[in-house]
């Protein structure tokens, strides 16, 4: 299981990733996030829910009312322009801090080979 700490930068991709294909509603995003991560990041509501706030505000999704379920009317997101940019850079940041990381695991995996 992956923990909220290490992935907590990368949310908004997970999220921006999943409603640029479609756009969907909170408990199945979360549905797909634990499929595709094969049940190794399993996103907490208050996580996600408070992602769409902080996508809304920033202008990176917008908001609207679906179906009703149970009596209830379903929370839709749709991914904005802006949304697809924020995306594109993240993505970009993310390839950066991957190779730097990989540099360093690569260095102590070496050093930890060494010492056995």
């Amino acid at each position: 299981m992956i923990s909220n700490d290490v992935i907590r930068g990368y949310t908004d991709i997970i999220i921006l990733n999943l409603l640029l294909h479609n756009d969907s509603y909170g408990y199945e995003i979360s549905k797909q996030i634990r499929k595709i991560s094969e049940e190794k990041y399993v996103i907490k509501e208050t996580t996600l829910y408070s992602a769409f706030t902080r996508l809304e505000k920033a202008g990176y999704i917008v908001s609207y009312e679906g179906s009703k379920t149970n009596g209830k009317k379903r929370v839709y997101y749709h991914v904005t322009e802006e949304g697809c940019s924020h995306y594109a850079a993240k993505c970009r940041e993310w390839f950066e801090v991957k190779e730097l990381v990989d540099k360093f695991a690569a260095a102590i995996d070496d050093k930890v080979t060494e010492k056995k």
